[in-house]
């Protein structure tokens, strides 16, 4: 799967990152950066996150896909969205 993206310019590997809030923060700093993006950042961000994890699909490890999904919730806190799960 790349990493590269005609909408956001990613920090390399950051989808592999440890931390769910560090690949969050990561994710929000490519989309407020971004001068390409044809939504707003956070959806922006979200989008990026939602495609990596369907594209990786049935060869992402449960554990990454776990911090991954994890790191939706970051990206809506650190927005100020309610997670929609509660």
């Amino acid at each position: 799967m790349t990493e590269k993206s005609d909408a956001l310019d990613l920090e390399s590997s950051v989808f592999t990152k440890d931390s769910p809030r560090s690949i969050a923060e990561s994710l929000k700093q490519s989309a407020e950066q971004s001068k390409r993006r044809k939504s707003d950042p956070y959806r922006s961000a979200m989008s990026m996150l939602t495609f990596y994890i369907n594209r990786a699909g049935k060869n992402l490890p449960e554990a990454r896909r776990e911090k991954l999904e994890a790191a939706k919730g970051e990206l809506r806190s650190l927005y100020g969205k309610t997670d929609r799960r509660r």
